[in-house]
């Protein structure tokens, strides 16, 4: 059985929009899935479906399935969600800027938990981001936006995920600054068995973490397969990795309107 499963799932914003249409996809034990898609594909509202982010934007699930373990999601609010192993990291980081990061780790770890688990959770989590250990004291919001990135995971750890949903972590980072943060994000998976669903408008340096993606546009998964599957497809190459070469404007714009994803 996949940790988490969306099942031919719909979601309408303001009982009009049709933001995402039909979508299905899984994300299994420990296994990391990237969800692919230009802006406004309907990446950040799929992750927002599974989290039960969608009330305060005016979204709602009009029809499909969303489950995690054996669990139906739709019913429950967000925080019964994050209690049940899921965690959702935000674009934009969306950390507490007033606080110290140290506070902002002890903000996210559940009410009850004893001090002895704080203490073994906070200290992991500076064992995977060393510098945050180093700015523990400074206010997070003078933290660099590498630095905030790694909070905002490091934050999202202290709920003790079976899943975390990472949208856009690499948004607005040096391509250094990207390539540690991923490479932590797989050590983490690897050591901790984490699952991961990375939603990335970087597929290039998504599909080099991976084990598998989908790619979603317009609201409709167009096409999915394993990380190397996807790196071969000639319409991914051009689209979404950059292309080998130059390109006809006019040829692209007819190849758009008959690609064949599935092909």
């Amino acid at each position: 059985m996949p940790r988490l499963a969306l099942s031919n799932v719909e979601v309408v914003y303001d009982k009009v929009f049709l933001a995402i249409k039909g979508v299905s996809l899984e994300v299994g034990e420990g296994d990391m899935v990237a969800l692919l898609g230009a802006n406004g594909a309907g990446k950040s509202t799929t992750l927002k479906t599974i989290s039960g982010l969608l009330g305060p934007e005016r979204g709602a699930v009009t029809r499909g399935e969303v489950s995690f373990g054996e669990a139906d999601l739709l019913p429950l609010g967000a925080p019964d969600r994050v209690a049940s192993g899921l965690v959702h990291v935000l674009e934009g980081r969306r950390i507490f800027g007033h606080l110290t990061p140290d506070e902002n780790l002890v903000a996210a770890f559940r009410a009850g938990g004893s001090a002895a688990r704080l203490n073994e959770l906070r200290e992991r989590v500076y064992a995977y981001f060393p510098r945050l250990k180093e700015r523990m004291r400074s206010k997070a919001g003078y933290l660099s936006g590498g630095e905030q990135q790694m909070l905002a995971i490091g934050r999202a750890l202290m709920t003790e995920p079976k899943l975390i949903m990472l949208d856009e972590p690499s948004l607005g980072l040096s391509p250094l600054l990207v390539q540690e943060i991923f490479a932590i994000i797989r050590e983490i998976n690897s050591q901790e068995g984490v699952s991961v669903l990375l939603v990335e408008q970087n597929a290039s340096a998504a599909l080099e973490i991976v084990h598998s993606a989908y790619l979603i546009e317009n609201g409709h998964i167009v096409m999915n397969g394993t990380a190397e599957v996807l790196k071969q497809n000639p319409d991914v190459q051009e689209f979404y990795l950059g292309g080998t070469g130059k390109v006809n404007y006019h040829e692209v714009k007819h190849y758009r309107r008959r690609k064949r994803w599935l092909a």
